[in-house]
């Protein structure tokens, strides 16, 4: 056990090694030997546990999305213990994927820089469309959960709903770290929000509603 325990600590030291050059420097910058250096490594130490370039950018793509999933996950159990509405708990839950802070525009550099990479990168295409498979599924999921209390009309397709929602949340990813004096951190709040009240259009038989937000 130690020695697996050890052996994930490696793999992590260098995968958040190689999310801090992506962050600092840009992809270009990410390199075995640079990659040692920032992790404080050898380089025959990340050959050992990433025998590829493409294997070690893998799996720093694997844990910096799932960081930002269980973020998201707490987030959405501590608003679903508050009794919010499901509107409001995706509301906070999906401004947790935009970058309206310092961490989180870091944390969309990151995420631009691997989506641009997986255009010519097979094996990262395939993480990515996983990833985003789940979180589909998961914005169905909460359509459907709206349906069962009553915020969401019944003819409402959960899976177009939950279609449009992450590519609404995917363009204001880009436009809103790309353009920031135009998309501000209000304007990509208040277009989620507009998006989300046009499905979830009813009042909750289950829970008290809240207000506000961030």
């Amino acid at each position: 056990m130690p020695r697996t325990a050890d052996h994930d600590a490696r793999r992590r030291q260098v995968a958040e090694a190689v999310a801090q050059l992506v962050a600092t420097d840009g992809f270009d910058a990410v390199t075995v030997a640079r990659t040692a250096a920032a992790a404080g490594i050898s380089v025959g130490l990340v050959q050992h546990y990433f025998p590829s370039k493409d294997e070690m950018l893998l799996h720093a793509f694997t844990l910096a999305r799932e960081r930002i999933e269980r973020r998201v996950h707490d987030e959405v159990e501590r608003a679903d213990r508050a009794g919010a509405r499901i509107e409001h708990i995706l509301r906070d839950a999906l401004a947790e994927l935009l970058p309206l802070d310092a961490r989180r525009r870091r944390e969309c550099r990151v995420e631009l820089a691997f989506t641009g990479r997986a255009i010519d990168n097979p094996r990262l295409a395939e993480a990515l469309g996983r990833s985003n498979a789940h979180v589909r599924a998961q914005l169905a999921q909460a359509v459907h959960n709206g349906k069962e209390c009553g915020e969401v009309e019944p003819a409402v397709d959960g899976n177009a709903a939950a279609q449009r929602l992450l590519a609404l949340v995917d363009g204001l990813r880009l436009h809103a770290y790309t353009e920031p004096d135009t998309v501000t951190a209000d304007a990509a709040r208040d277009a989620l929000a507009d998006q989300l009240a046009r499905v979830f259009t009813g009042r909750c038989h289950h829970r008290k509603s809240t207000r506000g937000g961030r």
